[in-house]
């Protein structure tokens, strides 16, 4: 079933389905429904976001969306069948765990703090400091097979073995047919990365309380307005880096021409005093190899940022107010070792971080503001969640619409 929907007017009707960009009216999908027909994804949008970038060799489709969302939750893809991509990225926290750095299949610690997920549909690169990573196909081969260090564990030595669990699922055998249809093989670990590169483009926010003062349905607190005033203004300076519809500095989509990939040296770190940045993690000077490069990462997206605590690319910072804290000081500064340095003094940091000055109330709006980014639609859609939470464990079987 569809119904027509009037931009502004339906949207509380259709919230787990924003408003597709397009002007006049619209069809608004039944929750229910597929998003493709007749074969044809159709990317159901928020009116300001564009059409995101696709793959010409992984086309969107439902099956394959839906074999990514049972792919991303599923442990059995892990080494030792304990660990899966959602153990990492929990919906309940906008795609991150909570944690400073996640733990691996053998327990081994990352080096960096997981990621939200939300709108990767439209990142220009990937993880926290690799410009070389341009696609979630091409990043996805970082948690499944990397060894340094090792999260689902998979080498040349068990991925065949771990297959076979997948191939031995006859629902799995179904969804794999379904979303890769007339291939010999579709169960393959080019599909597994295909499809739940797929499904994580659809993980789209774009209702929050801000998105929803933006499209004249709500007021906001005069606080959150102040905030926002701050946000987009030379005095904080927040929009140099978070100023797209996706709260960063990074957005390709499917009109882009030319790309720009910016990294951001923050001022966190300073421990030898000429700049340099714990080894565990250096940022994109460990792939450049250029000496300005030195604790440069990328901007991550804003949106849910009230909920994807511990904060900046090692978690090194526990609470929202604590880092919008560490910008109005220009950086941080750590008097106690094992990383004592004075980070407002790094010649490595962004020129943009060291004019920054606000008073304990312009900080206080600024966080009313990050607040607003909050989706609760997204948080609670359940073509995201978890589909064996609720099923002891067991694979679904497969859709025969």
């Amino acid at each position: 079933m569809r119904r027509l929907c009037i931009p502004g007017v339906l949207l509380a009707v259709c919230a787990a389905w924003p408003v597709a960009a397009h002007q006049g009216m619209d069809w608004c999908p039944d929750p229910d429904e597929p998003a493709s027909a007749g074969g044809t994804w159709v990317w159901q949008l928020p009116r300001n976001f564009p059409v995101p970038r696709v793959p010409a060799d992984n086309p969107m489709s439902a099956s394959k969306v839906e074999l990514g969302r049972h792919l991303f939750y599923e442990k059995k893809l892990s080494a030792n069948a304990t660990v899966s991509c959602g153990s990492c990225h929990l919906q309940s926290r906008a795609f991150t765990d909570g944690k400073a750095r996640s733990a691996g299949a053998t327990g081994e610690l990352t080096a960096r703090n997981a990621q939200n997920l939300a709108n990767v549909a439209w990142h220009a690169t990937f993880t926290w400091a690799n410009p070389a990573l341009v696609s979630l196909e091409r990043q996805m081969l970082v948690p499944i097979f990397g060894e340094d260090p090792v999260e689902m564990g998979i080498n040349d030595r068990n991925k065949q073995a771990v297959l076979r669990r997948i191939e031995q699922s006859a629902s799995y055998r179904q969804r794999f047919a379904r979303a890769f249809p007339g291939e010999r093989k579709p169960v393959s670990w080019d599909n597994v990365i295909k499809a739940i590169a797929a499904f994580e483009r659809t993980l789209i926010s774009g209702d929050s309380r801000f998105d929803r003062y933006q499209r004249g349905e709500l007021a906001l607190a005069p606080a959150e307005m102040r905030g926002k005033d701050l946000f987009f203004g030379e005095k904080a300076e927040c929009f140099h880096c978070h100023g797209s519809f996706n709260f960063n500095d990074q957005v390709v989509h499917e009109k882009s021409r030319e790309v720009e990939t910016p990294f951001h040296n923050t001022g966190l770190y300073n421990v030898d005093g000429k700049g340099a940045y714990p080894a565990a993690s250096q940022g994109i000077i460990e792939v450049t190899g250029k000496p300005d490069d030195m604790g440069k990462f990328r901007a991550p997206s804003l949106r849910n940022v009230a909920l994807t605590a511990p904060y900046m690319h090692d978690g090194s910072i526990a609470t929202l107010e604590a880092v919008v804290a560490t910008y109005a000081a220009g950086g941080r500064n750590l008097t106690q070792p094992p990383h004592a340095g004075d980070g407002r003094r790094n010649p490595h940091k962004s020129e943009l971080i060291g004019n920054i000055s606000l008073s304990p109330q312009e900080q206080a709006d600024l966080l009313a503001f990050l607040k607003t980014l909050t989706d609760e639609a997204f948080l609670n859609d359940k073509r995201h969640a978890d589909p064996f939470a609720a099923k002891g464990g067991k694979p679904r079987p497969a859709s025969r619409r």
